[in-house]
């Protein structure tokens, strides 16, 4: 599934042709991508043709286009999700679901492609942020309005959000009794983290991903989030992670982060700062990938891994 970097190499992409252009003619070819926009295909089509984007924004996985009307064009890529700006003379994609044409530029269109079907769109209303500060993520050179799509009112800020407050972040992940990578993955409390950036950056704090929330220090955990910050940094630089043809920016072309990948996707090969080999577990229906060394796994009952280790893992990671 795409994360925060792949979703903000997309609205980039979107925001530098989107951004002041009208929607004129929508086509929806697959009613089912409209599944939560309830009132339906027509409506949809009624709410969107001639508005004018404002601006394209996003907080961690979802973006949305706000529209001159007051509302939002609400999108989430799912697993397999991709907005593509394409010349309409190019053939129809194989999994095309929704082809949207673009006021002042009939050399361009928006198609929504999406293999598994578990993307959507939605015309929404906004509602203010419950911090009252920005949305999320723009780049008109303004702050966004103090507003988001109602569907994503209960999704915490992310990382690479400018107006996230670090301190209540961290307070409310050291009250955490779960594994830290399920409370990185809870996108309620930080947002726009999936399983290869959580595994990575837990790998480059030293962090096994089965310690006790609540066990770390705060120290510690400033400086998981930086790690988080840091791959996230260094993925967006890269155009994202693809490990196939589903995730691609809006010109069809994948992302190389999967190349500087650390433990993810690395069983059985050596770990890139000690060549122990990295091991593989299961967790929540996935996987999860760690360095025996590097993160050596709690103790039971104690949420933390043995002393010398603990020391190691610090020094280890700066």
């Amino acid at each position: 599934m795409p994360e925060l970097p792949e979703v903000e190499v997309v609205r980039r992409g979107l925001s530098r042709r989107l951004t002041g252009t009208a929607l004129d003619a929508v086509e929806v070819v697959d009613p089912r991508i409209l599944r939560r926009h309830v009132a339906g295909p027509e409506d949809f089509r009624a709410r969107t043709a001639g508005a004018v984007v404002t601006d394209v924004v996003r907080r961690g996985k979802y973006l949305w286009l706000e529209l001159d009307s007051g509302e939002a064009l609400l999108t989430h890529l799912g697993m397999s999700g991709q907005l593509l700006l394409q010349p309409p003379d190019v053939p129809d994609e194989r999994h095309l679901r929704l082809r949207v044409a673009l006021g002042g530029d009939p050399g361009c269109e928006l198609r929504f492609v999406d293999q598994r079907i578990f993307g959507s769109m939605a015309v929404t209303a906004m509602v203010p942020a419950p911090d009252g500060r920005p949305g999320g993520t723009g780049s008109t050179g303004r702050p966004p309005a103090a507003l988001l799509p109602a569907p994503v009112a209960h999704i915490a800020r992310d990382p690479l959000d400018p107006h996230l407050d670090e301190g209540l972040l961290l307070r409310r992940l050291l009250v955490r009794r779960s594994g830290v990578k399920r409370a990185l993955l809870d996108q309620a409390l930080v947002s726009g983290i999936g399983n290869i950036y959580a595994d990575e950056a837990l790998w480059r704090a030293g962090v096994h991903y089965d310690r006790s929330a609540a066990g770390l220090t705060r120290p510690g955990a400033l400086r998981l989030l930086e790690a988080v910050r840091t791959v996230m940094g260094e993925a967006l630089a890269e155009g994202g992670t693809s490990f196939d043809s589903l995730y691609v920016n809006v010109n069809g072309e994948s992302g190389y982060f999967d190349r500087a990948l650390a433990v993810y996707g690395r069983a059985g090969l050596p770990c890139r700062r000690c060549g122990t080999a990295v091991r593989r577990d299961p967790f929540m229906n996935r996987s999860s990938f760690t360095c025996p060394r590097c993160q050596p796994r709690p103790r039971p009952g104690s949420g933390r891994g043995p002393r010398r280790a603990v020391r190691a893992n610090r020094a280890s990671s700066g």
